[in-house]
């Protein structure tokens, strides 16, 4: 059996391989070819349930990256939006942001000196997801309100922390003097109205003539990066959004051409993820790409994972990384703490990209093992080696290659963990779409604060 998997044969946009999971690898600490069946082959009712949600339109997960009109909306609203703006503030959290920031850093968002100049004529891109009073009130204070924009994002309606940051920003924008221009300063995404549903956003934008674009009311908030939840902040630093979306229907092309889970890479990494809980103990998975470019995806991917399957005192903890930074503060553990990571690898291509380094230069500082060669292609070669060395210590790593750092790759690959994560889900029996135990927690957060004195 060929473990090394990618979307579609020779015109793949990434390609995962799980060899590093399996005994033939590691020996007795890789699942064995019997383990991994055991884990695989029941997958192949769910792929089956899968095509026919996609046949039936039942999962608007599948369908999503065939739509252009939600696009084409965006589009619109983000041009009028940006209409003398020199800065782009994007509220929202957890999935509401996520995505978003995943697509927008490989447009260069939150990487110093990475805006190209067709990036510097736009407004510039600005996250705030996590609701820090002083880094609000800070936030607030230091803008040019009259040439920044909000772009507000919450699927209920109800976030609390959303909506403490709408109130802010409308009551700082008001006391600037310019209520009267707030239609132009602000655009909200949430759900569309609907008879018996509150939905304190849509209400709060309304009341003051804010435009809203609807949030896709099937698809909840961790799995909304190929919706305008996500395109919308990808768009503003100039990536096309039908490239992402070509990227994830090329995922889904593969899925519907499954004949057997063994065919499909996303059943393949649900097998080994699960499979390696249940058999070897395993507790954690390590997202750790090489590229900054791709260092929200690991936060993103954490969500995902973590939201969707841990339930019913199963799951395995989500670790986000990032190479070859974190080889110096991590690795160790990886390497010879508890056997308990499964470390997924993601390499971009770099080999001869970067500076190349002066012969002298390196010989004069002992590096002449460098001489003449990139920065890229010390990075290349750590991305290999730390697997090597995983693999020698016997360890669990799987590796992902891309087959360029752009938009349809991206995409592809973030398709893959969205249909990864409902298939481990099936395996392990729990619903990938809710998140119940999180409930209990906001319920005691309002008690709190309606008994604050």
């Amino acid at each position: 059996m060929s473990t090394d998997q990618g979307t579609q044969a020779g015109t793949a946009p990434y390609s995962q391989s799980i060899d590093g999971c399996l005994d033939g690898a590691i020996g007795k600490y890789g699942l064995t070819s019997a383990e991994l069946g055991r884990w695989l082959d029941p997958l192949g009712p769910a792929i089956a349930a899968l095509q026919e949600d996609y046949r039936a339109r039942r999962l608007p997960h599948l369908r999503i990256a065939e739509d252009t009109a939600d696009v084409a909306a965006a589009q619109a609203a983000l041009a009028n939006l940006s209409k003398g703006a020199d800065t782009i503030v994007f509220f929202g959290i957890g999935g509401s942001s996520l995505g978003g920031q995943t697509l927008a850093q490989l447009g260069g968002w939150n990487i110093p000196g990475m805006a190209d100049e067709a990036q510097r004529r736009r407004p510039r891109t600005r996250f705030y997801d996590n609701l820090d009073p002083v880094t609000l009130q800070a936030a607030l204070a230091s803008f040019d309100l009259a040439a920044t924009r909000f772009v507000i994002t919450s699927k209920s309606g109800g976030t609390p922390e959303t909506l403490v940051q709408a109130l802010a920003a409308l009551a700082a924008v008001k006391a600037a003097g310019l209520e009267q221009r707030l239609g132009d300063l602000f655009l909200g995404i949430t759900e569309a109205a609907a008879p018996g549903k509150a939905n304190g956003l849509r209400t709060l934008l309304e009341a003051h003539g804010i435009p809203i674009l609807d949030h896709h009311p099937g698809i909840g908030g961790r799995y909304s990066a190929f919706t305008n939840v996500g395109l919308l902040p990808a768009m503003a630093r100039g990536l096309d959004p039908h490239a992402v979306r070509a990227g994830a229907r090329d995922v889904v092309a593969a899925l519907m051409a499954a004949k057997a889970p063994r065919d499909f890479a996303p059943a393949l990494g649900a097998a080994v993820a699960v499979g390696l809980a249940r058999e070897r103990g395993i507790r954690a998975l390590v997202m750790m790409p090489y590229a900054d470019r791709l260092g929200r995806l690991g936060h993103w991917f954490a969500q995902l994972w973590g939201e969707s399957l841990g339930k019913n005192g199963q799951g395995t903890a989500p670790i986000s990384c990032l190479g070859p930074v974190d080889q110096h503060s991590q690795l160790q553990l990886f390497m010879d703490g508890p056997r308990e990571y499964l470390i997924s690898v993601v390499r971009a291509p770099s080999a001869g990209l970067g500076p190349r380094l002066s012969r002298e230069l390196a010989a004069t500082a002992g590096l002449d093992y460098l001489a003449g060669r990139t920065a890229g292609d010390l990075v290349a070669a750590q991305a290999v080696a730390v697997p090597e060395a995983l693999l020698r210590a016997g360890r669990a790593v799987r590796t992902f290659d891309l087959a360029r750092l752009d938009e349809r790759c991206v995409g592809a690959l973030m398709m893959h963990f969205v249909l990864e994560t409902i298939l481990a889900a099936r395996l392990m029996g729990v619903d990938p779409f809710d998140q119940p135990a999180v409930e209990l927690a906001k319920v005691i957060t309002r008690e709190r604060v309606a008994a604050l004195r």
